[in-house]
């Protein structure tokens, strides 16, 4: 039996509130890879599609893909997924969103309702696992 761990690589996206807050975009061991909470912002850090709780899952999403693949693993790779969302009653928008990705991958996955997420606007916040398995 081996002692020798798998490395840890963290990935970051280089906002400002990754050091303050203490956290990595992605984080990698093995083939194991975890991508934190993501929310709908864009490239220069704003909020895309206000009052827009299906665009704002498209963009997470989008967001999880290119966190996943900087870390070696690809969509199909996920096992798991944790929406949170602010209002429960916008579930067909943001499972319709889930579902446009992973259809036909179908990790387990949980949606829950939260009282509200670091900034108002924020209608989801969606985290994801994956286990790659392309020998990557």
């Amino acid at each position: 039996m081996s002692t020798t761990a798998a490395p840890r690589t963290n990935f970051a996206t280089g906002t400002p509130w990754e050091p303050i807050v203490g956290f990595s975009r992605a984080v990698r061991v093995g083939a194991l890879v975890f991508v934190s909470g993501t929310t709908a912002t864009g490239p220069d850090g704003r909020l895309v599609g206000q009052g827009d709780a299906g665009a704002q899952a498209r963009l997470v999403l989008a967001n999880i893909r290119a966190a996943l693949e900087r870390a070696g693993a690809r969509l199909e790779d996920v096992v798991r997924t944790r929406i949170y969302v602010t209002d429960i009653s916008q579930w067909e928008a943001i499972g319709r969103a889930h579902g446009e990705v992973f259809g036909t991958i179908r990790p387990a996955t949980a949606m829950v309702e939260v009282r509200k997420l670091i900034d108002p606007e924020m209608l989801v916040e969606i985290e994801a696992d994956a286990v790659i398995t392309n020998g990557a």
